[in-house]
């Protein structure tokens, strides 16, 4: 099986280690330029003149607009019978167009969007939700059972997008809750510590309470996903909603916090690390109620002062 890999980023690279270390042919291809070091041992295409080689085609890309742009290109490179997986978090309308398109042509399409970050790219742990035909889904299985530990058909294509941009809106706003909960701990004259392993194993727990929670405490600031990712998805979520008649004002308050500094985000190029509320005295004259703070791929500090002085509406 020849599996061709489009976006080696911070998910692409590791899913394509995991998939060549499991007997998978695996090449390459991505936008710009990469460090030898990032790439290794990984074939990279030059163009897209081979594509019609490979079985599988999967998207690891940023956006839907990335991947219109991607399958642009692709199309007119693309036989019937192979399978296009787009395992980036997209607009589940697009998806379901692309599907449309693909199918008329006897090529299949499956969005299977992914969670558990590099570390569970790499270990094959990955929470795989997919959406496409039962047909399409047993073409790319092997694929997925490789990079998953729970992969779930969730129902046609498009859905699987739809239930991803349901867990991002479970991880924006729980990591505003923990990150609020770990300056009440602090604020309280309690070990942030003690608390975590306190609420471990009860209904409070989650992974980023034990593990973006340990990040917080330790103020280990290290460049991690991108602000304006994460934003991205939230509003795909509150579009999500708008459809369905719904109104999340959980979500709402979220998105808000991320939009007020994405502007500073994507001007100095920083990148998300994992909010960190501060919460201080009311008092006239004291410091914001509530403060973000980021962590520079230059600079892996936080910059905690600069950013404790903005004010999240």
């Amino acid at each position: 099986m020849l599996v061709i890999l489009f976006g080696l980023g911070l998910m692409g690279r590791p899913m394509a280690q995991r998939l060549h270390a499991n007997g998978i042919d695996v090449r390459g291809w991505n936008r710009s330029p990469l460090a030898a070091e990032l790439v290794g041992d990984l074939p990279l295409l030059p163009d897209f003149t081979t594509v019609a080689e490979a079985n599988i085609c999967l998207l690891m890309l940023a956006d839907s607009n990335a991947v219109d742009a991607v399958l642009s290109e692709l199309m007119p490179q693309l036989r019937p019978g192979q399978v296009v997986l787009d395992m980036g978090s997209s607009d589940p309308r697009r998806s379901r167009l692309h599907a449309t398109n693909f199918a008329e042509r006897g090529i299949g399409w499956v969005d299977a969007p992914v969670s558990g970050g590099p570390e569970g790219a790499a270990a094959g742990t990955l929470a795989i939700m997919a959406g496409g035909s039962t047909a399409d889904l047993a073409a790319v299985q092997p694929v997925l059972a490789i990079l998953g530990g729970n992969v779930v058909h969730v129902g046609p294509p498009g859905a699987g997008h739809t239930v991803k941009a349901i867990n991002q809106l479970i991880v924006g706003l729980t990591i505003a809750a923990v990150a609020e909960a770990v300056a009440l701990a602090e604020g309280c004259g309690i070990d942030p510590r003690l608390m975590q392993a306190a609420l471990h194993g009860g209904f409070a727990d989650s992974k980023i309470l034990q593990l973006h929670g340990t990040r917080m405490i330790e103020r280990a600031y290290i460049p991690g996903g991108r602000a304006h990712t994460q934003l991205k998805d939230l509003r795909l979520a509150q579009q999500l909603a708008a459809e369905a008649g719904l109104s999340l004002p959980q979500l709402d308050a979220v998105a808000a916090h991320y939009a007020h500094l994405s502007p500073l985000v994507t001007a100095t190029s920083t990148t998300l690390h994992y909010i960190w509320c501060c919460l201080h005295s009311d008092i006239v004259g004291a410091r914001p109620s509530i403060a973000v703070s980021y962590s520079t791929s230059q600079n892996a500090g936080c910059r905690i002062q600069e950013l404790q002085r903005l004010t999240l509406g």
